[in-house]
């Protein structure tokens, strides 16, 4: 389905124009160019290796949430773990 997903922020690369989320235990890197003031612990809406903009904590699991209960949420995680 390929949807933009909320994932959090586990490491900063060093040139700082890269990061590594998490989104239900699976990590992957991302680029930031689209993003500014972000750090470990945020969490970013991830859209095919960019993250498009940062959201709240609560947004991002109500948003899970949602999901899950919708029952995309494993076909959405499997496609991000690609």
């Amino acid at each position: 389905m390929c949807l933009a997903l909320p994932a959090e922020i586990v490491e900063l690369k060093p040139d700082n124009d890269n990061a590594v989320v998490s989104l239900e235990g699976v990590k992957k890197e991302i680029s930031l160019a689209l993003v500014e003031d972000v750090d470990v612990g945020d969490f970013v809406l991830v859209h095919v290796g960019y993250a498009l903009h940062k959201v709240s904590v609560e947004e991002a699991k109500r948003t899970l949430s949602l999901m899950a209960e919708a029952g995309v949420l494993d076909e959405e995680v499997a496609e991000f773990s690609q």
